[in-house]
């Protein structure tokens, strides 16, 4: 019989066999040294394993715990370690991927269909617009935002149907959330170049804003 234990995975606990536990610690300890070099890697790791934890609650169905069939379920979805350019380290020793439950083998070309999130990185007030346009692939969230305003001067419906929608739908915080509000696959390679890519987009932010202080600082 199998030894369990108790973890916390992206602020969820779950039971876990001794096997699979040292199979997801040395999964989780390759994505960490293969991301230590970068300036996002806190937050490359942090939203990893709020995604795996997020497919460890799917997979698991009522199942009290964590097995070998659900972790590697999970790193053919997120990706083997070899296609994220990272060393494998022999995780799986000799061992086939992860089969399914008919024993056919399992495909790690896992897509995630569209999620509804507010979309508070183009938000103009709630970032309900943007996550409207994004859901239903519409490239300007501008025409929505010009909808609610039609709506507002034809009669006011869209002002609580805004409120509503702004109460009801999750703003999409971690990169998983917004790779599924775009409809992207969710794996360790997309987190890591959203995440690298916010900070980019934020560090020229930040350099821009900079360059225009200095400039009227000057005048």
């Amino acid at each position: 019989m199998n030894k369990i234990f108790n973890i916390n995975l992206g602020g969820y606990p779950f039971t876990i066999d001794d096997d699979a536990f040292f199979t997801l610690d040395k999964y989780l300890t390759t994505i960490k040294n293969h991301f230590a070099q970068s300036e996002g890697c806190d937050d490359i790791i942090a939203d990893i394993e709020a995604r795996i934890a997020e497919l460890f609650n799917e997979e698991l169905k009522g199942q009290p715990i964590v097995g070998m069939r659900e972790v590697e379920r999970v790193i053919a979805i997120m990706g083997r370690p070899e296609e994220f350019g990272a060393s494998s380290e022999d995780i799986f020793e000799d061992e086939e991927p992860a089969t399914s439950t008919t024993g056919s083998k399992q495909k790690s070309t896992y897509k995630t269909g569209k999620r509804l999130f507010r979309n508070t990185d183009e938000k103009v007030v709630g970032g309900v617009s943007s996550g409207l346009a994004a859901y239903f692939g519409i490239p300007d969230p501008v025409w929505v935002r010009i909808a609610f305003v039609l709506g507002l001067i034809g009669g006011g419906v869209s002002l609580p149907l805004y409120l509503i929608l702004w109460a009801a739908i999750p703003e999409a915080k971690t990169a998983g959330d917004k790779l599924s509000m775009k409809g992207e696959k969710i794996n360790v390679s997309n987190i890591a170049k959203k995440v690298e890519e916010e900070l980019n987009n934020l560090s020229e932010t930040i350099n821009e804003f900079t360059r225009e202080f200095n400039s009227k600082k000057k005048r």
